[in-house]
């Protein structure tokens, strides 16, 4: 098979979808890949170290597009690509469509097979190509909220940790996911007061042993949440529903029980976000103030930390990418259920229900193709 991989067009995405040693690995296996010029230099990777790999660099995406059967992306297809995706073309990447309806209207056009990393699931539950970029996710959410805590930020001037003598800063995380844990267990590490909200009650007896004193296990409801937030300094949004659009846990009219200058963090951004005055931002424009509380909702937080977040990637991807190029899309999805549940959009169809839904569109189940 024949596997491009694009370079990222989104503003300030530095990532890569994969690496030149995992480019390396196809390559062995048999199958060719194409590199983007550039595609890796945001993430420390030169066109050079893909050839001394066996890649091939291609200028254009005009031309990666042209010559594969699979496209690589890191984030999703931008409005720009959408004219470039061939009918039957695997594209393997985020995709997020329960938020983006322009973007799911372009993928049913191009009649191409669209296989969405964050809905790759295992029979567990678990989303293997979401975690390690959830991981990301988490322990900068408290990095950024503890930085725009400060006053010169716009910020209430609190020190997370607290000094002797100063009680500790207060920070609620909402969800106790791979989002939720890794917030968690950062805010802990600085010294926070930490209180976890999850609806799952065997989740939280698993947080109560393995998380320090300072964190708080709590069951969450409307009425928890609005108990808690205005005693909290920070609000780190850490909610997930597989595929589908997040749920609004903070509304507008609660903010003025907030503390002025309190940090929201929505890490649910890519999914439409958790917070009803959530809207997307930048690294280069990260945050604004909707009635005095201080908003950061960068949709593509790991690219911040391009060099970890692409080798993090390329680990969790390359097994997957490489039964994908080795069997083809449609032996892969018959014989790995993970696969098959990744399946968004094929041949015009929407065949994840979440995405069908949120757009009251048609469903059609991917055994149909199977």
């Amino acid at each position: 098979m024949i596997i491009g991989v694009l370079k990222e067009i989104k503003t300030e995405e530095n990532r890569v979808a994969m690496i030149p040693a995992g480019a390396e690995i196809l390559v062995h296996n048999g199958h060719t890949v194409l590199v983007e010029t550039g595609a890796g230099c945001g993430s420390g990777f030169s066109d050079a170290a893909y050839q001394d790999h066996g890649a091939a660099i291609l200028n254009t995406a005009e031309e990666i597009f042209a010559r594969s059967d699979m496209i690589m992306h890191v984030k999703e297809p931008q409005p720009s690509e959408y004219d470039l995706i061939q009918k039957d073309q695997i594209v393997f990447t985020y995709l997020h469509l329960a938020a983006d309806k322009q973007q799911t209207l372009a993928l049913l056009k191009s009649r191409a097979i669209c296989i969405a990393y964050e809905t790759i699931q295992k029979e567990d539950g678990s989303l293997p190509l979401l975690t390690p970029m959830s991981e990301v996710a988490g322990r900068m959410s408290v990095q950024e909220a503890a930085k725009y805590l400060e006053m010169s930020q716009g910020g209430l001037g609190v020190l997370l940790g607290g000094v002797t003598g100063v009680d500790p800063g207060n920070v609620l995380v909402i969800g106790g996911g791979v989002v939720g844990i890794n917030a968690a267990k950062m805010a802990c590490g600085l010294g926070a007061k930490v209180t976890i909200l999850d609806t799952n009650l065997d989740k939280l007896r698993y947080l109560s042993d393995i998380m320090p004193k300072n964190c708080f296990p709590l069951m969450s409801s409307p009425a928890a949440i609005r108990e808690l937030i205005p005693h909290a300094d920070v609000v780190i949004g850490a909610v997930l529903l597989p595929g589908a659009r997040a749920p609004k846990l903070i509304t507008k009219s609660m903010l003025a029980t907030m503390k002025q200058g309190s940090v929201l963090v929505d890490v649910a951004i890519d999914q439409g976000g958790c917070f009803e005055t959530s809207r997307p931002t930048t690294h280069k424009q990260p945050v604004y103030t909707v009635d005095g509380i201080v908003h950061y909702c960068v949709s593509n937080m790991p690219g911040a930390v391009a060099k970890t977040s692409t080798m993090a990637l390329t680990n969790a991807t390359l097994p997957y990418v490489l039964e994908i190029a080795d069997k083809g899309w449609l032996q892969a999805m018959r014989s790995n259920d993970e696969i098959a549940r990744g399946a968004n959009v094929i041949n015009g169809a929407i065949t994840y229900k979440n995405v069908a839904d949120a757009f009251n569109m048609t469903y059609t189940p991917v055994e149909k193709f199977l």
